[in-house]
């Protein structure tokens, strides 16, 4: 198994471009859980992943209860990137099967994916700021995880 970013019903093109481009780079699979506020098939979306986005693996899920139904099957931790996390990121250990979540950028995520979590983690920032760019702070966590994994041996080719 290998580290999936999930993200939740994302609603900029961009950012969930960017993130794609990210995972495809890092050789992180990835999962998008419907509805997205935008077509998947936007040419915005496929602007920000450009040709990356052929080169990895990305879940479709319909809903939160199909994503919720592959997960238990899979028997896969969930990690949820959160403002309200009780750990900073640098300090949880990660497995290398994770799945890693992100909210909406609009909302963040509700309070059911809460609860479905088995851990919150938080990247701390300074205080009077609200958050960073929900890319951003997948790539960081990413980034973390796969530095605690062992996955850093890629080809710099």
């Amino acid at each position: 198994m290998a580290l999936i970013l999930a993200l939740f019903q994302p609603d900029i093109p961009q950012n969930a471009g960017t993130m794609l481009r990210a995972c495809a780079c890092l050789g992180v699979d990835a999962a998008i859980i419907e509805p997205a506020g935008f077509p998947t098939t936007d040419k915005h979306f496929r602007r920000a992943g450009m040709d990356y986005l052929d080169r990895l693996t990305i879940q479709r899920h319909i809903s939160w209860r199909a994503f919720e139904d592959w997960r238990a099957l899979s028997g896969r931790r969930l990690v949820l990137l959160t403002t309200s996390g009780a750990t900073s990121y640098t300090e949880f250990a990660f497995s290398g099967d994770d799945v890693l979540l992100v909210g909406r950028e609009s909302a963040g995520a509700p309070e059911e994916v809460h609860r479905a979590a088995d851990a919150r983690i938080v990247i701390p920032v300074r205080a009077g700021l609200r958050s960073l760019n929900v890319a951003v702070a997948a790539a960081m966590a990413l980034g973390e995880a796969i530095r605690q994994n062992g996955y850093a041996e890629r080809s710099a080719k």
